[in-house]
């Protein structure tokens, strides 16, 4: 069973650009795909991003593509997120999630019960 504990959060001013770490333990993450999601005030947690094995292209929310962009580091059971030109709707807790299923299909990348193991979220403000 794997852990996860996000880290990196904070408050940053429109424009500005945080990284994200989801570093897992109890297992090696390279056996996961890795999903991010977040949650803002009043809303549901929605899905941000998901990488997959070797060779596969992550997948992003239409909200944030261009400007985030997943990347894994096997050599430090990471996976991050890096978030640049940040807005206040990006204004959330984000949560890394891990689903066995490394191979899933692609257009269930974003539902939130395919991932079995959730880390404890990270806030992320954006103000100025």
């Amino acid at each position: 069973q794997v852990q996860l504990v996000e880290s990196g959060g904070g408050l940053v001013q429109p424009g500005g650009s945080l990284r994200l770490s989801c570093v897992g333990s109890g297992d090696s993450l390279d056996g996961y795909a890795i999903g991010w999601f977040r949650q803002a005030p009043g809303k549901e947690r929605e899905g941000v991003s998901r990488i997959g094995g070797p060779g596969r292209n992550p997948y992003y929310a239409d909200s944030i593509k261009g400007r985030f962009t997943t990347s894994r580091d096997n050599a430090k059971n990471t996976v991050y997120l890096q978030m640049n030109n940040l807005n206040s709707a990006d204004t959330a807790v984000y949560y890394c999630a891990a689903d066995p299923d490394i191979l899933r299909l692609s257009r269930l990348w974003a539902q939130r019960s395919i991932y079995d193991y959730w880390g404890q979220g990270t806030q992320v403000t954006v103000s100025s």
